[in-house]
């Protein structure tokens, strides 16, 4: 069966399991089965990353260097093959990943597992650069040119021209689920956030009963309101406008983006972490407790310590990989755009994706939050604060411990940057608005470009027009509706990527292990 029928097949098969199952089927790729309470999407994910580092021999450490000198241009050639030079690769794989999950995924897992949970992503994103240079190399490695002359790369490629036709079921599910969590979490949930943030704001200026903010019901069945419209139709228009244009135009759009939106979010971190610089051993060591020596929660009192230390150790797992994307296969279709004839050299440059975003970019917003004591406005704090599992339930009920307030999200991150900005100037929430803005419209960009290539996989180039006007539609509709179902779908999706990802890394080690020994044999640093 050719790849364009076994897409309809394959669509099918999915569209009747969500009729006759729903979603909650395909949410349980996130929590079933769980090994000894650690669901097997986290195993796979932290034991790949342990067995791929352990075998390349940290290529994390050893290649560092070599990835950054690669990055900054020395080992450019306009002549090789690919669209897109080694910098454009990484900020296009970069404007996808650098997003909320950087400002609100940190938020959340200190919210639930406390300052010891961004340990655990620091120890995600150390072996996730395993990870990254596997899957990109090895895109690389596999890809393939098409009639047009552009790069067709990505996991799908590497599974069916890496491991074998016979593996070609698995190629067409990871590309399959590629297309739907380009729509969902690529996409609707990045421009929902977008508009539901400036919306807020807007309601704070001119208050619900506004022209444009006032809720408004179309035939009893939609709810809507202009100011939102307005949103959708631009954003629509903008992510259209650069999308149309193809990888060339998504690469030298994210080329500007992805550096501005660091420099923004890093200068104003920084700023905080400046003014409150007393209290950043106080941070480190609320960190090094929290996985070491850790209180016991009144609601885990039965497991203790042990069992605070696993729901920590969880919390930060989750939300690290969630962040940074390592292993999800997403990264390596941008990176396997990249103009080189060598694949373990824009296997280097992917290594740095989990530094910049995880190590970097997540690290100043937790050391942020715990800084400016927001922390303490969170559930964690209060199963290790109070005295009794009755206070615990009746503060968890109200939403307020001891007179104050608990807060949750990117809304955690907008009040620690609020307060730890409040000696400069009152609005230091607004630069986490203009952040989701940013980061969020970089990450609409840079997905359609993940399911592009996908959609080109299964149905052919000519289907490529139509994935994009379906793509521009979903930008307008996420910017008008909640749609609660297409969130989880899409992280399900997700999710359904990551195995065929795995195994091919798994598979293919042996050959990756010889390809990054002949290269680094001629071009040792």
């Amino acid at each position: 069966m050719d790849r364009k029928r076994s897409g309809v097949v394959f669509f099918a098969i999915v569209t009747f399991l969500l009729y006759a199952f729903g979603v909650e089927l395909f949410e349980q790729v996130w929590s079933f089965p769980n090994i000894r309470k650690i669901p097997l999407m986290v195993l796979a994910l932290v034991g790949t990353g342990i067995f791929a580092t352990v075998r390349l021999g940290f290529p994390q450490l050893k290649y560092l260097k070599h990835g950054i000198n690669v990055t900054a241009g020395k080992y450019d050639n306009p002549d090789d093959k690919g669209d897109l030079n080694h910098f454009q690769a990484l900020t296009t794989a970069l404007s996808a990943t650098v997003g909320v999950g950087n400002i609100a995924g940190v938020a959340t897992a200190m919210y639930y597992g406390g300052p010891g949970a961004l340990f655990w992503m620091w120890i995600t994103a150390f072996f996730g650069t395993t990870l990254k240079y596997a899957e990109c190399t090895l895109s690389v490695k596999y890809r393939e040119i098409n009639s047009s002359g552009f790069t067709a790369g990505g996991p799908m490629y590497t599974i069916e021209n890496g491991m074998g036709k016979k593996w070609k079921w698995l190629a067409i599910a990871f590309a399959g689920f590629a297309i739907i969590c380009s729509f969902a979490t690529g996409n609707a949930i990045q421009s929902f956030t977008i508009s539901d943030q400036i919306f807020s704001e807007s309601v704070q200026l001119l208050g619900s009963d506004h022209f444009l903010t006032l809720d408004r019901s179309l035939f009893g069945i939609i709810t809507f309101n202009f100011q939102q419209v307005f949103i959708g139709i631009i954003l629509a228009s903008v992510v259209g406008a650069v999308i149309i244009g193809g990888i060339k135009r998504i690469g030298q759009v994210t080329g500007y983006l992805a550096p501005i939106m660091a420099v923004i979010y890093v200068f104003a971190s920084v700023l905080v972490l400046v003014y409150h610089s007393d209290k950043i051993g106080e941070a480190f060591s609320l960190i090094y407790n929290g996985v070491f020596n850790p209180t016991a929660t009144v609601i885990g009192a039965g497991g203790g310590a042990i069992m605070t230390m696993l729901n920590t150790m969880l919390m930060g797992i989750k939300r690290g990989l969630y962040s940074n994307e390592a292993g999800q296969g997403s990264a390596a279709i941008a990176h396997s755009a990249a103009k080189t004839n060598f694949p373990v050299r824009e296997g280097a440059v992917a290594m740095l994706g989990p530094y910049i975003d995880t190590i970097i970019i997540c690290t100043l917003t937790g050391l942020v939050i715990l800084c400016t004591g927001a922390w303490k406005h969170t559930e964690f704090y209060v199963s290790i604060s109070a005295s009794s599992i009755e206070e615990y339930n009746s503060a968890i009920t109200l939403g307020s411990f001891r007179g104050t307030d608990l807060i949750n999200g990117s809304l955690l991150t907008s009040f620690a940057f609020k307060n730890g900005l409040s000696w400069l100037f009152n609005y230091g929430d607004k630069i986490i608005t203009l952040s989701v803005l940013l980061f969020a419209t970089s990450t609409v960009i840079s997905w359609s470009f993940y399911g592009d290539r996908a959609t080109e996989y299964l149905f052919g180039e000519k289907a490529i027009y139509w994935y994009r006007l379906i793509y521009i539609l979903f930008v307008f509709i996420g910017a008008n509706a909640g749609i609660e179902t297409v969130w989880a779908f899409g992280d399900a999706a997700l999710g359904f990527m990551t195995f065929p990802n795995l195994i091919s890394i798994i598979f293919l080690t042996g050959a990756l292990k010889k390809m990054t020994q002949e290269y680094f044999k001629a071009y040792n640093e």
